[in-house]
């Protein structure tokens, strides 16, 4: 499907018209239930034109996450892509909120879709464009209020910076619910080039992005670093030539990674961007070059400050740590009904200062006054790109009705929880509160492993004490069933390259409970895919999480594609298509 500008904004008016007429504008929040689509960005456009703010809802979150959100965000409407599901009870105001099905607005009478002329609105540059919600620590998600002034600012920058033309095409993969989606929609349309939106999950498949990348001649296009990694190792990434430019931000670009991007795609442009959702998706930028010892985070965009501050708020000298503040037009306005955090975290230095934006995040300067990046000061942790504040998984692992304690830490790129309470009932603990934890948390924040201790370790003043607490190997695995044959051997040597595991597999044993996630799956898959020149789903990496039942996959797959078929004339259509 494809779209010109034209229709584009024509129906983004139609519907605009149409919320307008509900009484819908500025300040308030409409809802954005949809997959990636071209229909979640013709209503993301007609939201912003009536002037309210748009709430993403990710589709693969929780109900009860959902549910929290449309309440704590007071939404005026939700737009879906598909009907409220029945079991949205009556328990929550989500009930009493119109429900719009974007496709019903051109289905049956349309009469009242005959307005597509630009809607006329008032609107301060200080009114809200949206509100995401990112991890809280007391156990429920916040949201963020940010502003016009700060979107619009933001992507002027971007545009002045990186200079994107019409014939260039940027390529839309980042779920709603991280605010990089905002400018991989936003900033193309603002600069009259095209946005080719990436089927819903395919950001998670390293060999489909790389195929859709030649395909549609993407130009530029955003990573999670620990995404470009699995990326890299696509066989067809390298020939991923009609890139210009690819921006990294979500955490931490290592040398090595950078390294091995040049070494791959050695024309193109590598950009390491860095900000919270706090402050209108980025405020530094640093272009990396191939011969960098280390990854900065760079300078300031425009109109934005960065104040390296010690713990009484003082500017610290070059090379010394100290906590990132930020301050200028890109700040947000608050978090939504959270008066004490937004006290807390956005801060006036002196009586005449502006907002300064309390990070949590530490860094230091270089002597030409480029900053780097160090790591938090707190609980919070950024896994896979996804903002994760440990007490808030705490907190729901605390609901569950046999857990007295719980501390959650990360340990080699996994989250690990520790469990204190009467556990005997819960004869599969990982299972168990997995099964449990999916029904609230999104499932990054799922931990890996679950241990069950009979109490917490403290230190001499009654605090925990979170270096006694057993490392995940320490703790003991029953006896191991080892590979018995050529597919199984390749399969565990896979894992334990990817998961990075110094212990022996079984073939019994879980990919996920080992520690494996989304990411680690494609990382898994593409190398099977080469290992075996065998063309693998990624989703068979969830269907047959065992490498017993992998390996008896993999086997039938060899068998069936040295067979011999026909090719019918449905088959033969689509291969011309294709060409």
């Amino acid at each position: 499907q494809s779209l010109t500008y034209q229709a584009l904004n024509e129906q983004a008016n139609q519907i605009a018209h149409t919320l307008q007429s509900s009484g819908i504008g500025p300040e308030q929040r409409v809802a954005v239930y949809i997959e990636r689509s071209l229909e979640m960005a013709i209503a993301l456009l007609a939201i912003v034109k009536t002037g309210a703010a748009y709430v993403p809802l990710d589709t693969s979150y929780p109900e009860e996450r959902l549910l929290y959100m449309l309440g704590d965000a007071d939404v005026s409407a939700v737009i879906a892509g598909s009907p409220r599901p029945q079991s949205w009870g009556s328990e929550t105001r989500s009930t009493e909120t119109p429900w719009i099905e974007i496709g019903e607005f051109w289905s049956g009478d349309a009469s009242h879709l005959t307005n597509t002329q630009n809607p006329q609105r008032t609107l301060s540059p200080t009114n809200s464009v949206y509100v995401i919600y990112t991890s809280g620590s007391t156990g429920k998600p916040k949201g963020v209020i940010n502003t016009h002034q700060g979107l619009v600012n933001r992507l002027c920058w971007m545009q002045q910076t990186y200079n994107l033309t019409p014939g260039q095409r940027v390529l839309h993969k980042t779920p709603l619910s991280f605010d990089v989606s905002v400018w991989e929609i936003f900033w193309p349309l603002l600069n009259s080039a095209t946005v080719v939106i990436a089927k819903p999950e395919g950001h998670k498949d390293s060999a489909y992005l790389a195929e859709l990348i030649q395909a549609q001649q993407i130009s530029v296009l955003h990573f999670v670093p620990s995404m470009l990694a699995a990326f890299l190792e696509a066989p067809t990434a390298s020939d991923c030539t009609t890139l210009r430019q690819v921006i990294c931000s979500g955490e931490a670009l290592s040398p090595a990674l950078k390294n091995q991007f040049f070494k791959q795609l050695p024309n193109i442009e590598l950009h390491n961007l860095y900000g919270p959702t706090e402050a209108a998706i980025d405020v530094t930028a640093y272009q990396c070059q191939p011969e960098d010892a280390i990854v900065p985070i760079g300078r300031p965009i425009a109109n934005t400050q960065i104040h390296l501050l010690d713990r009484e708020l003082n500017p610290v000298p070059i090379g010394v740590p100290g906590e990132i503040h930020i301050s200028g037009i890109g700040v947000a306005r608050a978090y939504l009904n959270r008066p004490e955090l937004t006290a807390e975290r956005f801060i006036e230095i002196s009586p005449h200062s502006s907002i300064f934006y309390k990070t949590g995040d530490l860094a230091y300067y270089l002597p030409d006054g480029t900053i780097v990046y160090l790591g938090r000061q707190d609980s919070q942790v950024k896994l896979r790109g996804v903002r994760i504040e440990l007490g808030e998984v705490e907190a729901a692992l605390l609901t569950h009705a046999d857990i007295r304690q719980a501390v959650v830490l990360i340990h080699n790129d996994l989250l690990i929880a520790y469990v204190v309470g009467d556990l005997s009932g819960l004869t599969d603990l990982n299972q168990s509160l997995s099964t449990f934890l999916r029904a609230k948390l999104p499932s990054v924040m799922i931990p890996a492993r679950f241990i069950a201790l009979a109490s917490l370790p403290l230190t001499p003043n009654g605090k925990l004490n979170r270096r006694a607490l057993p490392k995940p190997e320490q703790i003991g695995k029953a006896e191991i069933v080892a590979p018995r044959n050529d597919t199984e051997r390749a399969i565990a040597a896979i894992w334990s390259a990817v998961l990075s595991l110094e212990q022996d597999i079984g073939i019994h044993d879980n990919f996920f409970d080992l520690g494996g996630h989304s990411l680690t799956a494609t990382r898994v898959n593409t190398r099977l895919r080469k290992h075996f020149n065998l063309e693998m789903p990624l989703k068979s990496a969830f269907e047959h999480p065992t490498i017993a039942s992998l390996a008896t996959y993999i086997d039938a797959l060899t068998i069936a594609s040295a067979q011999p078929t026909q090719p019918t004339e449905t088959s033969k259509k689509y291969k011309e298509i294709e060409l």
